[in-house]
C-alpha cells in the first residue's frame, strides 16, 4: 500500500511539473547558413518560440566534420545552425525574416570579411512546402528595393547537420568581448544598422 501511494504522488507531482512546463506538441527543425555561425546564433536565440539552436556544419559529405577541416575549405561543408522551434508560435517564414537580417545576401563568395565556400550563404530546405516559402522569401527580398545588387543566396536541399564544437557553442555568451569586437569588426554591425536599423 505505501509502495501504490508513492507512486501515485509521484505521478501526481510529475504530472504537475508538465502541466507547469508544457512541451510543444510537435516542433520542427530549421537550417540556415549565414557566414561566421557565432554571428548568426544571438538573434535566434532571442526568438519567442525558439526552443533551442546549435551551431554546426551542413552540405557537406565527410563524416564528422571538423572546424579545422571545414574551414581548410577542402569540404563542400558550410557553417550553419540548427533551430529548433515551436511552429505554433513562431513560421517558417518568420525564421527567413530574422536570417535574411543577419546576413548580406547579395554576396556569392562568403559573408562580410570571412571568404571562402564555408562561409557562403544558404537555406537549406527539408522539405517541398519549406523550399517553396524560401523560394518566395528571397523573391519578395529581390524585389523590395533593399539591395542594389542580386540577391544570390543560395536555397539547398538539406543535408545531414553536424554539431560544431562545444566551444562554438553560444560563442556570444562564452566570449562577449571578442564576439562583439570580430562583429564589429566583420563589418557585419554596421551592414546591419544600416539596412534594417539594427532591427534583428
Amino acid at each position: 500500500m505505501k509502495s501504490m501511494l508513492l507512486a501515485v504522488l509521484s505521478l501526481s507531482i510529475a504530472g504537475i511539473a508538465a502541466a507547469q512546463n508544457p512541451s510543444p506538441a510537435e516542433t520542427r527543425t530549421a537550417v540556415f547558413a549565414g557566414g561566421c555561425f557565432w554571428c548568426i546564433q544571438p538573434a535566434f536565440d532571442k526568438a519567442p518560440g525558439v526552443i533551442k539552436t546549435v551551431v554546426g556544419y551542413c552540405g557537406g559529405t565527410e563524416p564528422n566534420p571538423t572546424y579545422k577541416v571545414v574551414t581548410s575549405e577542402k569540404t563542400k561543408y558550410r557553417e550553419s545552425i540548427e533551430i529548433t522551434y515551436d511552429p505554433s508560435k513562431i513560421s517558417y517564414q518568420q525564421l527567413l525574416d530574422i536570417y535574411w537580417r543577419q546576413i548580406d545576401p547579395t554576396q556569392a563568395d562568403g559573408q562580410f570579411t570571412d571568404i571562402g565556400p564555408s562561409y557562403r550563404a544558404a537555406i537549406f530546405y527539408g522539405n517541398a512546402e519549406e523550399k517553396k516559402i524560401a523560394e518566395a522569401s528571397k523573391e519578395k527580398l529581390a524585389s523590395s528595393g533593399k539591395f542594389k545588387k542580386p540577391v544570390v543566396t543560395e536555397i539547398l536541399p538539406a543535408m545531414k547537420f553536424w554539431p560544431a564544437e562545444d566551444y562554438h557553442q553560444k560563442y556570444y555568451r562564452q566570449n562577449p568581448e571578442h564576439f562583439e569586437a570580430f562583429e564589429e569588426g566583420s563589418g557585419r554591425t554596421s551592414f546591419k544598422k544600416d539596412k534594417w536599423g539594427g532591427q534583428e
